[in-house]
């Protein structure tokens, strides 16, 4: 099954309710109706002002959606993938399939969802 993006109803409705920020575990989708939408923030590298890029995608659907916004000040969040060095980070992030499968492989194995605090 190949990967599509979320409609514009659909991010509409994902942006609905609690922030992914105030509540980070799985949501329902709003294509499948299944528990499956998952998310991951970061900081972006070398943005001209401080930025987070989220992702947002459903594991039993296969949909996606990814957003720049401007980052909190003071938001201190949990990263797993900051580990890698950027060469790593830039391969894995090359292949979107593959990206979004290492991110459900950290939800399976618990180092996601991401704990975020106010700092």
């Amino acid at each position: 099954m190949t990967w599509s993006g979320f409609s514009a109803d659909e991010v509409a409705a994902l942006a609905q309710g609690e922030s992914f920020l105030a509540a980070p575990g799985e949501r329902d989708c709003p294509a499948c109706g299944r528990r499956g939408v998952r998310a991951y923030v970061n900081a972006a590298e070398n943005a001209r002002r401080p930025t987070l890029i989220s992702y947002v995608w459903c594991t039993a659907c296969r949909r996606f959606v990814g957003t720049r916004a401007r980052h909190p000040e003071g938001l201190i969040f949990s990263d797993p993938l900051a580990v890698l060095s950027a060469a790593e980070r830039r391969e894995l992030e090359r292949s979107l399939v593959g990206f979004l499968a290492h991110l459900d492989g950290l939800w399976e194995s618990g180092a996601l969802p991401q704990t975020f605090t106010a700092g």
